[in-house]
């Protein structure tokens, strides 16, 4: 029997929801109260505000959007093998949670306004050792000698920008929900060939 899910849970669950679809400045603590079916009152008792509410939520988003980067870097695997998981599990992810790219990045827009612990989430993905192990196998000839950052918005704007456009997409090629997640699967597969075959230098027989 599943166990029923206590007052406070509820309540994050249905403002990550309000929050996601409509941003912090476009809802309101009556709104998340409705999802929640309880009373702005109850809402306000749990998490004083709603700024408090969304700084909690924001932050767990994000702690889930880096989970499984944080768990492939993590392990023993060779570089190539955790980039390619590691764009599977990114894929993977979004195709589960589409709108969580579009929710951060507006958010992140509202700029003092979105307070978050980004130190945080950044010390976690560099106890992975990952940032060292780029710059070993850089020095080693093993990958090209692409600044760290240029590395990463290659590989989120080639995973996430298929997401984000998908209304566009969709619509300027006619194509149904079924059609375009069928062109995902093949996107998914020329990103990782694509990614890998740029970034890893070819082997050279001697």
């Amino acid at each position: 029997m599943s166990k029923e899910l206590s007052t406070e849970e509820k309540i994050r669950g249905a403002a990550k929801t309000v929050f996601i679809a409509k941003g912090f400045d476009g809802c309101t603590s009556r709104e998340i109260a409705k999802a929640a079916g309880m009373n702005v009152a109850l809402v306000n008792y749990y998490f004083c505000s709603k700024k408090d509410l969304f700084k909690l939520v924001f932050n767990s988003v994000l702690e889930d959007f880096m989970l499984s980067t944080i768990e492939v870097f993590k392990s023993e695997l060779g570089l190539e093998a955790k980039m390619r998981i590691f764009i599977e599990r990114e894929f993977e992810f979004l195709t589960t949670h589409p709108d969580i790219p579009r929710f951060i990045l507006s958010e992140l827009s509202r700029g003092d306004k979105c307070e978050f612990d980004h130190a945080g989430i950044l010390d976690k993905i560099a106890a992975t050792g990952v940032f060292e192990e780029l710059l070993d196998a850089q020095e080693k000839g093993i990958i090209r000698k692409v600044d760290l950052t240029n590395i990463m918005l290659m590989i989120m704007s080639n995973c996430h920008y298929p997401f984000m456009a998908k209304p566009l997409m969709k619509y300027l090629n006619s194509l149904s929900e079924e059609e375009y997640q069928e062109r995902l699967v093949l996107q998914k597969q020329y990103v990782t060939e694509m990614l890998i075959g740029y970034l890893f230098i070819p082997k050279t027989n001697i």
